[in-house]
């Protein structure tokens, strides 16, 4: 899972030990949530509370849950029940089109809330699958919209993430239709730096846990490009890689391309 820096307060990851009550074997193994507790909760929906209310936001998201690496969360066409946050690890999400052909759609690290495209319709529009041992904490969707009737600073922390997919969703169009490939690879490299730097997590040097297959499919460029652009970067001293370990030596010059 993403290493964190040392001396951040945010979470690593599960690894397997949890505490807590699972269910029976051979079912989704759910464990108390304790917001007040959380390294992430500056970066999710509790940070819009004050400590004497996230009782209330506990009374709503009442559980987290473990999603091994290659397991689905939801499949397209479910029913819309859940918004889920991303405690550890990280998932894509996938969409399928005519012909069969699938397109990652998105990567989501801790932090990041998965299912917001679901709200309209009344059912999930692609598929969310664990690319590591991951952790999501389970936000019912009825109880969160009553939370957020009741606390105004949850019902704009709300429409913040609303907003902000909207805008993750524009940026993507903008690479996928304005940029070369080279481009958008440092574009995407960049976007994960800062994202893990927000979080805490080392940002210069850290494992993409996606593959390069996934990585093309969400640039809309093919696999081989992704790997050409890799080694290019390498070449001009910009990055180094070893397997799925990305070092970034100079970001600026990455912006610039």
């Amino acid at each position: 899972m993403y290493e964190v820096v040392e001396g951040s307060s945010v979470e690593a990851g599960m690894d397997g030990e949890c505490t807590g009550h699972a269910h029976a074997p051979g079912t989704a193994r759910h464990f108390q949530a304790r917001c007040m507790d959380c390294g992430l909760r500056r970066l999710c929906i509790a940070s819009s509370l004050e400590p004497e209310e996230l009782p209330q936001l506990e009374a709503v998201v009442s559980h987290w849950r473990m999603v091994h690496r290659g397991e689905y969360l939801y499949r397209s066409g479910d029913k819309f029940q859940n918004l889920y946050t991303v405690r550890s690890g990280s998932l894509k999400t996938v969409a399928s089109h005519a012909g069969g052909h699938e397109h990652v759609t998105g990567f989501f690290l801790p932090g990041e809330t998965v299912g917001l495209g679901a709200i309209g319709e009344g059912e999930y529009d692609c598929d969310a699958i664990a690319l590591e041992d991951s952790a999501v904490c389970v936000l019912p969707f009825s109880p969160l919209e009553g939370l957020c009737r009741d606390v105004k600073s949850v019902q704009q922390h709300f429409h913040r993430m609303l907003s902000r997919e909207i805008l993750r969703e524009s940026k993507q169009m903008i690479l996928l239709s304005g940029m070369t490939s080279e481009q958008r690879v440092a574009a995407f490299l960049i976007n994960v730096s800062c994202r893990l730097q927000e979080r805490g997590y080392a940002s210069r040097d850290f494992t993409l846990r996606m593959t390069r297959e996934e990585i093309g499919s969400y640039l809309g460029i093919k696999l081989e490009t992704v790997s050409r652009t890799f080694s290019r970067f390498q070449r001009e001293g910009l990055i180094r890689v070893d397997g799925k370990r990305i070092e970034l030596f100079d970001i600026e010059a990455l912006a610039a391309i």
